[in-house]
């Protein structure tokens, strides 16, 4: 095996592309994260709530409930986005491997480029959707106007 700098460089060249993929991937990681670590601190409140009063409104109940479907989405989002960058990571390995080696990896390649595309796709859906649950159950409750 005797990769010359020019070779090297395109390889490097090849990867370029997938690395700002995988950077935007990493920064949806970070919103979906913060976006939890929210639905878990009110789930807490709401469940201290409950237990300080032993008699459970059913509005914190149903908050509560409205909290673990959204945490349940958000993780779904998460896993999905997790493997995109995983499979984004596969993909750079791969590109690089194979033009270093003059492997024919081009098909599993793809294949793990569409299927990560797949994975944001699918993320993307299941923020959106815990995106509409907030706000459904957001627009549902009455909440009292601050005064000036």
């Amino acid at each position: 095996m005797d990769i010359q700098l020019g070779d090297i460089s395109h390889i490097i060249q090849l990867s370029i592309a997938p690395v700002f993929l995988l950077t935007g991937v990493g920064t949806k990681l970070a919103v979906l994260t913060n976006r939890l670590a929210r639905i878990i601190d009110r789930s807490r409140v709401l469940e201290e709530r409950i237990r300080a009063t032993e008699a459970s409104s059913a509005d914190a109940q149903d908050e509560l409930r409205d909290l673990y479907r959204r945490a349940h989405l958000i993780n779904r989002a998460i896993t999905l986005s997790t493997s995109c960058g995983l499979l984004v990571c596969v993909v750079i390995a791969m590109l690089f491997i194979g033009d270093a080696l003059n492997l024919a990896l081009a098909n599993f390649i793809a294949l793990c480029f569409v299927v990560a595309m797949f994975s944001l796709i699918g993320s993307f859906v299941y923020l959106l959707r815990e995106i509409f649950v907030a706000t459904r159950t957001l627009a549902g409750r009455r909440f009292p106007v601050a005064s000036r």
